[in-house]
């Protein structure tokens, strides 16, 4: 899915924009500071975000909290169930960032699906060519 995300993303913009694709894990306070925009992705684990997720939440929180207000982004839930308890948990944390949603949520629900795949890509061309034409 990931995957499909830079495609979509690099095909909008046809490589105008830089995209950083990396886990979580891999990202730091610096990095989110310095994005123009951010697609946050996390699967479903019993009702709630994954722990890289919100590991990632709370390293970021504080150094981001006055520095990232008003900063774009989208959110793409894999999940088992519903995925409405990751999605009110992640709007919670976004809300209190003030952190700007520029899309719905795509929640990729039940069994594995290939529309998932364009679904994805769809939301990466969706926010490069935002961020490209100057709309987010």
């Amino acid at each position: 899915m990931l995957g499909a995300i830079v495609q979509g993303a690099q095909s909008a913009t046809n490589d105008r924009i830089d995209i950083v694709a990396q886990t979580a894990f891999e990202t730091n306070s610096d990095q989110v500071i310095q994005a123009q925009a951010i697609i946050l992705g996390t699967t479903e684990n019993l009702g709630y975000m994954s722990g890289g997720l919100k590991d990632f939440f709370d390293r970021i929180y504080y150094p981001c909290l006055e520095k990232t207000q008003g900063l774009p982004y989208s959110l793409v839930i894999r999940a088992g169930q519903d995925g409405t308890g990751t999605l009110r948990a992640i709007d919670k944390i976004s809300t209190g960032l003030r952190w700007r949603a520029v899309q719905q949520a795509l929640i990729c629900r039940g069994k594995w699906q290939p529309k998932f795949i364009t679904q994805c890509e769809e939301l990466g061309a969706a926010m490069a060519l935002g961020l490209d034409l100057g709309v987010f």
